[in-house]
């Protein structure tokens, strides 16, 4: 009950939020408020095709969410989510394409384990990077986003392209090995379900054991857990490795779930929007689930609401930006009062 009312209480406070800072932008795109609202939540929750596009579109943002949060929380900044969530979903193409027979049932789950070890690897040589040679997790990271979505570009031209040579394109995976579909009305997916186990168990992970204790003590007072015994590089190595394996997982979901191949325009900033969901949802796994979910339903209403106006399909971002600098100022509200206690007393 208490982990039901923290993450209500989290979720209520970002939906508020975001409603006054879409009621903002809708005001400062002129737009009439109640005809576009109205628009955003027919096209989010209006249907039973509408609230499965929510929840397919805040699938992806979820996980590489919830990987945002245990590098940030671990003191590793990374910003690689896009690149690592592109070397995931390449990973798994590459073990489809070097095993094409086995079995539809075996090869799903192999594809996405794949999908993990290639972001964990990709994230972790970041981390290394840092802990080893001195550079900037949020430079490489920045960095390696280039590389992955240029090698994405070389291997579906090259060596994945699909047998007839015509485009640019992996080959198209079984329908047996895809992700169970709910509904095939709608796009509705098994990695919904996926992403909130996800959740669940990077919150058991980072609050109820040792090992969740450590990687917090690390990212909050690095200098406390040296006195304490702590490696320190070997544990922000291992967050970022475990970062980076949840934004391949996002990319393997995608790929198993909706695309079935991967193209030139598989990089869909996935990656790059986890960032201000993990932050919105106060960098918790708990709080990610909402403000994943509320993003996604944003997405959702916004494609609705673009048939009747061309700044619909640019609404999210706008409001994605706007809550990140008012999230950003309320930070550095709360810590200068703090400092300012700290002073008085």
């Amino acid at each position: 009950m208490r982990l039901a009312g923290l993450a209500l209480g989290r979720g209520a406070v970002i939906a508020f939020g975001l409603m006054g800072i879409l009621v903002l932008t809708l005001a400062a795109f002129r737009l009439p408020i109640g005809d576009s609202l109205r628009l955003i939540t027919q096209g989010a929750f209006g249907s039973e095709v509408g609230i499965a596009r929510t929840l397919v579109k805040s699938t992806p943002l979820m996980l590489a969410g919830l990987g945002i949060v245990v590098a940030w929380r671990a003191g590793m900044f990374n910003i690689g989510g896009e690149g690592q969530f592109v070397l995931g979903a390449l990973t798994g193409a590459t073990l489809f394409r070097l095993a094409p027979h086995v079995p539809p049932v075996v090869l799903n789950p192999l594809i996405l384990v794949a999908s993990v070890l290639g972001g964990a690897v990709y994230a972790g040589l970041a981390g290394w990077l840092q802990v080893r040679r001195g550079v900037s997790v949020v430079i490489s990271t920045i960095l390696l986003n280039f590389i992955a979505i240029q090698m994405l570009d070389w291997a579906v031209a090259g060596p994945l392209q699909q047998a007839k040579g015509q485009l640019p394109m992996t080959e198209r995976l079984p329908e047996a090995a895809m992700l169970l579909r709910f509904n095939r009305q709608t796009d509705l997916h098994s990695g919904v379900i996926l992403a909130w186990i996800a959740a669940g168990l990077v919150f058991v992970f980072l609050y109820l054991t040792r090992r969740g204790f450590q990687l917090r003590l690390v990212g909050e007072n690095p200098s406390a857990a040296r006195v304490a015994g702590l490696a320190v590089g070997a544990r922000q190595v291992g967050a970022m490795a475990l970062s980076g394996g949840l934004c391949g997982l996002a990319g393997g979901v995608e790929y198993t779930a909706l695309a079935g191949q991967l193209g030139t325009g598989f990089a869909q900033q996935w990656g790059f929007l986890a960032i201000p969901v993990a932050l919105l949802g106060g960098l918790h796994p708990l709080g990610v689930i909402p403000s994943a979910t509320i993003f996604g339903a944003l997405f959702a209403g916004s494609e609705n609401l673009a048939r009747f106006t061309p700044t619909g399909s640019t609404l999210v971002y706008v409001i994605q930006a706007a809550a990140v600098l008012g999230y950003l100022l309320l930070n550095e509200l709360r810590e200068r009062r703090a400092k300012l206690a700290e002073g008085a007393a």
